[in-house]
Formats: C-alpha cells, structure tokens, sequence
C-alpha cells in the first residue's frame, strides 16, 4: 500500500515524505512545482507532475500505485495573496481539493489526512483556541480551508472517507539533518525572512505593525517545529487505520513568541544585529494565534521533540546557509 503525498515537493510536504520514508512506508508525490521543487522530493518516493485538480490523474495514480491514504498539502498560503486575489484561493485551495477528494473517493480511499490552518478561527482575544473556538476566518485563506474541511466531513457521512484535519498554527524550523527546510523565494514566514536578514540575503527585516493589544505591541504566534508536525501526520495516519473516528485537531505547542521576540531570538542565535523596519499592519493579521493542543495529545498521543523557539531558529538558520550554498553552486 502507499500514501499519495499532494504538495509533497513543498515545505512541509517534503518533510512529510521524509517521515514517511523514515517509517518504512511507500509513497507517491504529487506536485505541480509551482511552488515546489522536484531536488526536494527525497530519493526513494515515486514523482508524478501534476495538478491535484486533474481528477483523472489522481485517479489513476490511486490506481496504478495502490494508494490507500492521501496526505493533502498542496494549495496556497500566502494570507496577504488571498485578501488580494480571493477568487483564486478558491479555486486553488477549495474547488482543487474537492476534485481530490472526489477522486479519493471514486478509487476507495478511506484515510485522508489534511492540511488545515489556526486561520480558519479568525481573531481571538490571545487565549488558547480549542476546536471548539467561534470559527470566524478574516481572509479568504482561511475561508478556503475551512469550506474544504466541512467537504471533508460531508464525505465521510455519504461515502465512508475518514479523515483527520491537523489545524497547523505558525509553521517553522527545518528537517534536523538538512535534509529539507522553507526554500520558496516567496516565502513569508517571519523566521525564514529574519534568516534571509542575518545572512544578508535581503538588507532589513520588515516588522508589520507594533500597535496590536499584545504586551510589546506585535503579533503573537504558537511556532511549531515542522518535523514535529510532520510526526502529528503520522500518527493521524496510525489514527485512521486502526478504525479510529474522523478528527479535527490543533497543532501547535500551546505557548505564543511575539514578533520581537522571534527576532530576538534570531539575532541572538546568528550573532547578527541585522536592521529591522516597523511597516503597516498586512490585511488579515489577527493579533494572537495560539493552539490548546490537549486534544492532538490525547487522541494522537502526539509528544514533540523541538518544542523550542531557539532550536527551531537554529534549525532554520542551519537550512538557510545551506540553501545559500546550493544557489551559489548552480
């Protein structure tokens, strides 16, 4: 049998086929390499080019592969991208997923894990959110994926598909060995950016407002390392084959850094004092995101391993240079 990895030559996908891959399983990835890159499909997973809106595709490769699990990655991210170009999102990140599923469910797929976001809840008051938190999305980000989570529950009511959507707060660090990392040029996660900053791959780090009703006036994040996230995968998909119940679950450690402390953070492990500007508020920012993980522990039996803002940095920093490297010799 083999899990269909959709996404897979993306950031956290590619981190998903190396844990796959570590625990012995076969897998199949699927990526348009739009925002991907086929050097960071890891040797030993099967590659196929493609759309996961191609319905006709991802039917034949659950046949041709004997898929029996999806792990859902592909879309878009890029809350600001959203707010400008909504209609896009949709298609993307909605209508796509729901030819995916659709396929799933024509092949008899019965585990479908789902890359889901804190996004989904809108603002909060910067109190832990549970999955029972008023699910209010500010951007159409958001939106698209909570439209494709309820498809999800839908379909598991008519046609038997059982699933497990992992909410991810801010997702950061690096694979441990080098082996992958965030390597997009349109990344715009705040600890990539202030890596790009303290090696001089961009000349100032841009922090977007300091007048949030957060302690030192900047946004408040729960940052999970990507490889422990990657393990919350894992178990869902134990969770599925072992007959266990549709889930919804946050992923993230519990505990929020501020904007400046990230910084901070960075500057302290990478020894640079790098300039950083104050810019605009971004259209879509809510001023505290931060996951009561309770849930994803007890059901999953989900224990991290980097739970450290430090040590996702120095990770992050590790894959940074060694991105530097590999673009310095092509």
């Amino acid at each position: 049998m083999t899990v269909l990895v959709t996404g897979g030559a993306g950031y956290i996908g590619s981190h998903m086929t190396l844990a796959l891959l570590d625990a012995g399983r076969k897998v199949v990835v699927l990526d348009d390499l739009s925002t991907g890159f086929r050097w960071a499909v890891p040797e030993g997973a099967s590659f196929v080019e493609g759309c996961v809106g191609d319905e006709r595709l991802v039917r034949q490769i659950i046949a041709e592969r004997d898929v029996d699990a999806v792990v859902h990655f592909a879309g878009s991210i890029v809350v600001p991208d959203s707010m400008r170009d909504p209609l896009d999102y949709y298609l993307n990140n909605t209508a796509r997923s729901r030819s995916l599923i659709a396929a799933a469910v024509a092949g008899g797929v019965k585990r479908f894990v789902f890359s889901s976001t804190a996004a989904v809840y809108g603002e909060s008051r910067g109190e832990p959110l549970d999955e029972g938190a008023l699910l209010a999305p500010v951007s159409p980000y958001g939106a698209s994926k909570l439209m494709t989570e309820r498809m999800l529950a839908d379909a598991s009511a008519a046609y038997g598909l059982r699933y497990v959507a992992l909410r991810y707060f801010n997702v950061a660090g690096a694979d441990p060995k080098g082996r992958s990392g965030s390597s997009s040029a349109r990344a715009t996660h705040l600890i990539k950016l202030a890596t790009q900053a303290a090696l001089g791959k961009r000349d100032k780090l841009q922090v977007f407002g300091e007048d949030y009703p957060t302690p030192d006036g900047t946004c408040l994040r729960d940052y999970i390392h990507v490889t422990d996230l990657a393990e919350a995968h894992l178990l869902a998909l134990d969770h599925l084959a072992g007959g266990g119940r549709d889930l919804i679950a946050n992923c993230g450690y519990g505990r929020a850094a501020s904007v400046k402390e990230v910084v901070a953070s960075v500057k302290r492990i990478s020894g640079v004092d790098f300039p950083v500007e104050t810019a605009p508020r971004r259209p879509g920012d809510p001023a505290a995101l931060v996951a009561r993980p309770d849930r994803v522990r007890a059901v999953l039996g989900w224990r991290p391993r980097f739970d450290d803002l430090d040590t996702i940095v120095a990770h992050a920093l590790a894959w940074e240079k060694a991105l530097s490297e590999r673009e310095a010799a092509a």
